[in-house]
């Protein structure tokens, strides 16, 4: 599940990414950046070859006609090792994010009579949950499953697949009717959903629902928390590398209902307060027509796991309390495990963004830093250099605090996240689709624009997907900031505002 918790004390900040940068993940940056610039090296020694003799012996290879097939054939032969090597390039269609019906909505107030009415906490529980609720960035109008809405909440398995239906279905259903895709084009499934794995398979009940052809790949990802988005489009795009001409879709989700913690133990408690109802389906395709209209194309995936190390391994948990409840426990260490994978992760992606400048002034001081003085302050990227946009995971407050200081990102950068958190709580890993369709709703992205996905999840991951638009991008039909995008952004203080229900239409900003 999700790595956020908004009452952060000076133990749960993220360690101050200007120290204690590994070599080790600078090499394997490096090795990122090798294997992409082969194909350009062979192609660019081909072509070398290749004009050199034209020029230099074009009157003896006139006569020679030996030599003019040799040069062909080495022409030829390196042409078709690139094609044949390189990678497919893998666009983004479209994508829909689904928004659940206005009567499930769940402002503070009614959450506070509900609470008085569950009689499932006591008076410190629901206050405690109150409290975490108003310092963390959520809005009134963040939405909850109907089960939480009944006196006392009513959690089965059977409203549990009627929210996760709901969610997936819905938002399928957009992005079929949006890209005139045909569900039984599909070649390639992948679903991710942490905490609910009913059998058949969520990706089982999509493949009922729209009958989907017998020979479809499909994948259901589970137990790999808020950046199991950014591993499914990683998944689906190593798929695209293999299967030709072909349609790959990614749904990810969360589902609530089953997973409502009723015990009174803290750590447990924060995820009722941050996680609510969304989702998103995504429609990938590797075919060289679906170019022309397509949003974006895949341009890294990076993935970084800690499951290595102990704590790391155990700071998102799943696991019963002493009176037998289970729920999603939270370590206080979260967020600064959560620096370490950030760390980790950006120093492995920044040989493959960062212009030339920055990666040797980042190089320059590591190597002063570890030859002269270890406390040589190592340089940190501006990764403002490599992106246009910003979809942090909207995973709580203290998070996104912490990463838009940790790397010194503008109030704009992050307006995505807050805005998506204020607006729709953490839904997990679609959180990072809604930020992106705040994006687009705003006007702001342009054809040319890098945008970074970055997550957390258990385990403990932290992942990275790098997407360049193809296009000035329009938002889609149906989209989630429809309705809203007039509002927003709203003020931010020591808690989120809620946007004015009586605020007119604002022009785009660009």
């Amino acid at each position: 599940m999700a790595q956020a918790r908004s009452p952060a004390g000076p133990s749960g900040q993220l360690p101050d990414l200007s120290h204690s940068v590994k070599l080790e993940y600078v090499r394997l940056g490096c090795r990122y950046l090798i294997n992409h610039i082969l194909a350009l090296l062979l192609i660019s020694l081909v072509a070398a070859v290749a004009i050199e003799a034209l020029s230099t012996q074009w009157l003896d290879l006139a006569y020679d006609l030996v030599s003019v097939l040799v040069v062909f054939a080495v022409v030829v032969l390196g042409s078709t090792v690139y094609l044949m090597t390189r990678p497919r390039p893998v666009y983004l269609v479209d994508y829909a994010c689904h928004v659940p019906p206005h009567e499930l909505q769940i402002p503070l107030q009614l959450l506070k009579e509900r609470y008085r009415k569950f009689g499932t906490f006591d008076e410190p529980t629901a206050e405690f949950q109150l409290k975490v609720i108003e310092r963390s960035g959520l809005g009134e109008e963040t939405y909850a499953p109907e089960a939480m809405h009944s006196v006392p909440p009513r959690p089965s398995m059977a409203l549990a697949r009627e929210e996760t239906e709901q969610v997936m279905f819905g938002a399928l259903d957009a992005l079929f009717e949006n890209t005139a895709v045909n569900p039984k084009d599909v070649g390639v499934l992948v679903v991710n959903c942490s905490l609910f794995n009913p059998v058949p398979s969520l990706s089982a009940m999509i493949v009922n629902r729209y009958k989907l052809r017998s020979t479809v790949r499909s994948f259901n990802l589970g137990g790999m928390g808020c950046s199991a988005g950014v591993l499914a489009v990683g998944l689906a795009g190593d798929l695209l590398q293999v299967h030709q001409a072909t349609y790959a879709v990614v749904v990810s989700t969360e589902n609530i209902t089953q997973n409502w913690y009723a015990g009174s133990r803290k750590s447990m408690l924060i995820a009722n307060c941050l996680f609510r109802v969304g989702g998103a389906a995504v429609l990938l395709s590797n075919r060289l027509a679906d170019r022309r209209r397509a949003k974006y194309r895949l341009v890294h995936v990076v993935r970084t796991h800690r499951g290595a190390d102990d704590k790391a391994y155990r700071c998102v948990y799943q696991e019963q309390d002493d009176d037998g409840n289970v729920g999603v426990s939270l370590s206080r260490d979260l967020t600064a495990i959560a620096g370490g994978a950030l760390k980790a992760n950006i120093t492995t992606l920044g040989p493959l963004v960062l212009p030339v400048s920055e990666q040797l002034l980042f190089l320059a001081k590591l190597v002063a830093k570890k030859l002269w003085s270890d406390k040589t302050k190592p340089h940190i990227p501006d990764f403002k250099r490599a992106f246009d946009h910003f979809c942090i995971h909207a995973g709580g407050r203290a998070v996104i605090d912490e990463l838009e200081k940790n790397l010194e990102l503008r109030p704009v950068d992050v307006e995505a996240s807050r805005m998506t958190l204020h607006r729709f709580g953490n839904t997990s890993s679609s959180s990072i689709w809604y930020e992106l369709a705040y994006i687009e709703a705003k006007g702001r992205m342009r054809k040319g624009h890098r945008v970074w996905q970055i997550a957390f999840g258990s385990g403990f991951k932290c992942n990275s997907a790098v997407w360049q638009a193809l296009r000035n991008v329009k938002p889609s039909p149906h989209g989630p900031w429809e309705d809203c995008i007039h509002r927003y952004p709203v003020q931010t203080c020591h808690r989120i505002a809620s946007p004015r229900q009586d605020a007119q239409p604002q022009p785009q900003q660009h």
